[in-house]
């Protein structure tokens, strides 16, 4: 594709998840299907905001709802391999955040896919927007980055 942007480096992304492919993960074509690439996005964010006591499923008054998402491929991936999920934050806004997601197969130096979502944080109860939390603007702040649009 003429005037595509190449694939990022790791060092475009400041927090890693170690995510291990599953053999139900290939499709037919003994790749990773590509609705999978999505699951391993939701995983590393929300394993970041559970470990850092941000979300609590079960319990917050305040969730984010995922309102629109990208992928983009880059080279393939298939079981067995590593996925080590890089995150950053593109954008915190008054009720939304925009999470950046690389995916890096094994050792590689630059994402295999990469892309992003976008949360829309809302009252768990009303289902209405409301304005970020203060510790999940804490939390994400030093994932904040001047990143490129994916």
């Amino acid at each position: 594709m003429s005037g595509r942007s190449p694939a990022e480096p790791r060092s475009a992304y400041p927090h890693f998840l170690e995510i291990t492919t599953r053999w139900n993960d290939n499709d037919s074509y003994r790749h990773v299907n590509n609705a999978v690439y999505y699951q391993y996005f939701d995983t590393v964010v929300n394993q970041f905001l559970i470990e850092n006591g941000a979300l609590d499923v079960e319990r917050s008054d305040v969730i984010g709802l995922v309102v629109e998402t990208q992928c983009r491929f880059f080279s393939q991936v298939s079981f067995p391999s590593k996925i080590h999920a890089g995150l950053r934050v593109a954008h915190l806004g008054n009720s939304s955040i925009r999470y950046e997601i690389g995916l890096f197969r094994d050792n590689q130096s630059s994402a295999s896919a990469q892309g992003h979502f976008v949360h829309v944080y809302v009252d768990r109860t009303s289902n209405r927007p409301v304005s970020l939390p203060s510790q999940l603007k804490t939390l994400l702040t030093p994932l904040l980055t001047a990143a490129k649009e994916a």
